[in-house]
């Protein structure tokens, strides 16, 4: 059986690279609520800590400042549970800062810090596509099991383009705005 798909162009896994030897992938890993998500670390770029979000608080989606540039940043917790994510007290959380498949930067909001897995290949399937049409984990694109010494621990992969949907064009540029 194929366990491979190449539906997810943030997640490398086609049969090509396997066959060319690759047999593990570099996993950045979070929770969101009581799930377990995570990037591929090939498009992910850093990891920073809480900045000031601005958003109208009517959906997921707010505007961050970082590294001088204004980026999208994603409160999966607000998209997936209707309820934005809870901070610990003791933290302001963290911004994982990744891009989608056209190279737009985003944030996604996390509570705690992340950790980096590698993790065989053979251990990753593919979601069906019936269940990601259905389900509000329509942005997971792959799954693992991860043996763990008290049970295991399931982390959905997600599929950046399913986060933060491609653009393609060019923004329009801003009239002159000098004073007069």
């Amino acid at each position: 059986m194929n366990n491979f798909s190449d539906t997810n162009p943030s997640l490398n896994l086609s049969p090509e690279l396997v066959g060319q030897g690759q047999r593990s992938l570099k996993l950045l890993i979070f929770s969101v609520g009581q799930l377990n998500v995570a990037l591929s670390v090939d498009i992910v770029k850093k990891v920073v800590d809480y900045t000031t979000i601005y958003s109208s608080g009517l959906n997921h989606m707010g505007l961050a400042r970082v590294d001088d540039r204004e980026i999208t940043v994603v409160d999966l917790h607000k998209r997936l549970f209707n309820a934005s994510q809870p901070m610990p007290s003791n933290s302001r959380g963290y911004l994982v800062i990744a891009r989608n498949s056209v190279g737009e930067t985003f944030g996604i909001l996390v509570s705690k810090s992340p950790i980096l897995l590698d993790l065989p290949i053979s251990q990753i399937r593919t979601l069906p596509e019936s269940y990601r049409r259905s389900d509000t984990l329509e942005i997971a694109s792959h799954v693992t099991v991860i043996p763990q010494k008290e049970g295991s621990l399931t982390v959905f992969i997600l599929d950046a383009d399913r986060i933060v949907a491609p653009v393609s064009g060019v923004i329009g540029t801003f009239p002159n705005l000098s004073p007069l």
